[in-house]
């Protein structure tokens, strides 16, 4: 949907990088090796996203690190259409919220790293969780995002060693 709004497919995937979760930083070699797109390209992109106090940027050794400006007025706006567009509302409402005594949920994989790779990968923290119904209620919310979900189910006691080193987004969370 995002992508009939803004033309520029690097702009389109530096939104993603860096509005889909808090705390996501890269550099521009990583960005051009991760988006398989020239530096120059890149470049110019940040440049405009810093210039509009969208992104900001330090140094560290020889290297100049890009992160999104959580100061900026439109950092909240921008990060909740990145993820509506995604579709992360729509797994919150069509499946998290239903699926019974449900812990918290996670996005993992390369969505969780900031890149669109088409498949969506959720990981669901309960116990007792009714497999059946869930897989009949990730099959809606892939039709309405038009995107695949992997999902995996975690007890508490799973998730603590299957998140070690890896990146994690969290999406929902018991009682709030």
């Amino acid at each position: 949907m995002l992508d009939t709004i803004i033309s520029s497919k690097t702009r389109l995937k530096l939104l993603i990088k860096f509005f889909l979760f808090e705390g996501n930083r890269s550099y521009l070699r990583s960005l051009e090796r991760e988006f398989h797109e020239s530096t120059n390209a890149i470049r110019i992109e940040l440049n405009r996203f810093e210039d509009a106090g969208l992104l900001i940027s330090n140094f560290e050794s020889n290297r100049k690190y890009y992160m999104a400006n959580s100061e900026h007025p439109l950092y909240k706006d921008i990060m909740n259409i990145v993820r509506k567009t995604i579709g992360i509302d729509q797994i919150i409402d069509k499946v998290i919220s239903k699926v019974g005594d449900l812990i918290s949920a996670y996005i993992i994989g390369d969505f969780a790293r900031g890149i669109d790779s088409g498949t969506i990968e959720l990981v669901m923290v309960g116990n007792n969780l009714d497999t059946d119904y869930i897989e009949i209620l990730v099959k809606k919310a892939e039709d309405l995002i038009n995107r695949k979900i992997m999902y995996m189910i975690l007890t508490p006691d799973q998730m603590e060693y299957f998140f070690k080193e890896k990146p994690v987004l969290p999406i929902w969370e018991a009682g709030n």
